[in-house]
C-alpha cells in the first residue's frame, strides 16, 4: 500500500508509515553499538574508553546535517502541502549543495584541532593516542555522514522513507561486515573500527545523493538550486532544536567523562560507553517516530487541516506513551545480558555497567513523550519553542542533574540524573502543548 503524507492516518497506517524511519535509526544505533563491541572485546577497554572520550566529539560535528535535514524537510514538506513543487526542488537542492560545502570545511577543522580537542577532554598517554587516531579518521567522513543524516528525513518528505531504511541497513551491514574483518580477522585494531565505520558512512551519504541526482519518481529532484539566504535561516532556526540537542547532548557525553574519570576512573568512562551505545537504540525509535512523523506534521499544518493535525497530536502522544513503558521493561531485562556483551571480560566494570544499566533505564518512561514533543514544534516550523525543549532537556537539566545528584549519591547520581531531567524537561513540554493549542489547533 502507497501511503502519501496527504492521507488521513490511523493507528495502522501512521506505524506502517514511521516503520522504516524507526527501522532506520534503530538500525543506525545497532551498528554503532557492533563497532563499540569489537573495539571493547578485541582491542580492549583502553581503547574502548578512547573511543567513548571523543565520540561526543565527533556527533557535535556531524549534528549540522541533522540540523538541515529536519530544518529543512519541514520547510519542503510544507511547501509541498501548498501545492508548490518547483519551490520543493529549489530548496531541496540548495540545502544539499550548501550542505556539502559545509561539510568540507567542519571536517577539515576537526581533524586538525583533534589533539588539541583531545587533550581539553583531559586524555592523556594512550587514551590520547587511541582517541585523536578514531576522532581522526572518522571526522575524514563527515561529510558524508552529514549528508546521510539529512536525506534520512529527505527521504521521508519525498514519499521514499523504505529507500531510507534499505540505506540505513545497507551502510550498517558495510560496517558490521568491515568491523568483523579489520578487527576480528586481520587484527588492524582501533584503525581497523574506524576505517570500517568511515566507509559505512560513505556509503550512507553517496547512494541518495545519486539517486536523486538521476531521474527518479520521488517527490523532490535535485537541480538547479536558488540562493534564497531567507530559506536558509528559516532551516538553520527551525533545525536548532536537534543542532541545539545534538551539542547539547555532546557537551554532557563530555560532563558525564569528566564525572567519571573522578569517581570510578577508566572503568567509569568504560562502563558510560556502554550505557551511551545502548542508550542511542533507545532514544532512536523515539528519534525515528519524530522524524517520520514531522513530515506529515508539516504537510497538513501548510494544508490547514487542523482536524488531521488534531488526529496527529493524540496518536503522538498514546504512541509513545505505550511504547515508553514497553523499552523500559525490554531495558530493565536486557540489562545483565547487554553489560556481559561488552564487558564480561572484566569483573569489576561487569558489576559497575550492570548496576548503571539499571537505573539508568528508568529515564525511558519518559523519553519518548519529550523527544516528540521537541519534534511536534519543529514540524509545526516553531523553531523557537523546539529549541526551547532541547535547550532545557539536553543541556539545562542535564547538567543540573550530573553536577548536583553525584554530591549526595556518588557515582549512583550519575545513573539516575536520567530520570530526574526527563520528569523536569516533561513538564515543559506539558505546558508548551497546552500554551499554543489554539494557535495550531491540534
Amino acid at each position: 500500500m502507497n501511503i502519501k503524507i496527504s492521507d488521513h492516518f490511523t493507528f495502522g497506517r501512521l506505524i506502517r508509515f514511521t516503520l522504516p524511519s524507526i527501522g532506520m535509526m534503530v538500525f543506525t544505533s545497532i551498528y554503532s553499538v557492533v563497532d563499540g563491541f569489537f573495539v571493547s572485546n578485541f582491542v580492549g577497554k583502553t581503547a574502548f574508553a578512547g573511543v567513548n572520550l571523543i565520540y561526543p566529539v565527533v556527533m557535535m560535528f556531524s549534528s549540522v546535517g541533522f540540523m538541515i535535514g529536519t530544518g529543512g524537510t519541514a520547510l519542503i514538506a510544507k511547501f509541498l502541502g501548498e501545492g508548490d513543487r518547483k519551490r520543493a526542488d529549489e530548496t531541496f537542492s540548495l540545502l544539499v549543495y550548501f550542505l556539502i560545502g559545509l561539510g568540507i570545511v567542519v571536517s577539515a577543522f576537526s581533524m586538525f584541532f583533534m589533539s588539541k580537542i583531545a587533550s581539553l577532554l583531559g586524555a592523556e598517554g594512550q587514551l590520547l593516542e587511541n582517541a585523536v587516531l578514531y576522532g581522526r579518521i572518522l571526522c575524514g567522513s563527515l561529510t558524508f555522514f552529514m549528508l546521510q543524516t539529512s536525506f534520512q528525513t529527505f527521504l521521508i518528505a519525498a514519499e521514499r522513507p523504505t529507500m531510507g531504511f534499505v540505506l540505513t541497513v545497507s551502510a550498517g551491514v558495510t560496517n558490521m561486515v568491515l568491523d568483523a574483518l579489520f578487527v576480528a580477522v586481520f587484527k588492524r585494531g582501533l584503525v581497523g573500527a574506524a576505517v570500517a565505520t568511515f566507509v559505512s558512512q560513505t556509503v550512507g551519504g553517496l547512494v541518495p545523493l545519486l539517486y536523486f541526482f538521476s531521474p527518479n519518481k520521488s517527490l523532490l529532484r535535485l537541480g538547479k538550486p536558488k540562493w534564497d539566504s531567507v530559506i536558509l535561516f528559516k532551516t538553520f532556526t527551525n533545525g536548532s532544536s536537534e543542532l541545539l540537542s545534538n551539542i547539547a547532548m555532546s557537551l554532557v557525553s563530555i560532563l558525564y567523562n569528566f564525572q567519571l574519570i573522578r569517581l570510578a576512573g577508566e572503568n567509569g568512562i568504560a562502563a558510560y560507553g556502554c550505557i551511551m551505545y545502548v542508550g542511542f537504540i533507545f532514544a532512536a525509535f523515539f528519534l525515528g517516530w519524530g522524524i517520520g512523523t514531522s513530515p506529515i506534521v508539516s504537510y497538513h499544518y501548510g494544508a490547514e487541516n487542523t482536524a488531521e493535525l488534531h488526529n496527529l497530536f493524540v496518536k503522538n502522544i498514546i504512541v509513545v506513551g505505550f511504547f515508553g513503558l514497553v523499552l523500559f521493561v525490554l531495558a530493565e531485562v536486557l540489562a545483565v545480558p547487554m553489560s556481559k556483551f561488552f564487558t564480561g571480560y572484566d569483573t569489576e566494570l561487569f558489576e559497575l555497567t550492570k548496576r548503571a544499566f539499571w537505573l539508568y533505564s528508568f529515564s525511558i518512561l519518559l523519553m519518548g513523550f519529550n523527544m516528540s514533543g521537541s519534534a511536534f514544534f519543529t514540524a509545526l516550523n516553531n523553531g523557537f519553542i523546539s529549541a526551547l525543549i532541547s535547550f532545557m532537556r539536553t543541556l539545562v537539566f542535564q547538567v543540573a542533574c550530573v553536577l548536583l545528584l553525584p554530591i549526595f549519591w556518588g557515582t549512583d547520581g550519575i545513573w539516575i540524573s536520567g530520570i530526574f531531567y526527563e520528569i523536569l524537561s516533561a513538564a515543559v513540554v506539558a505546558v508548551c502543548f497546552l500554551k499554543f493549542r489554539k494557535r495550531y489547533g491540534y
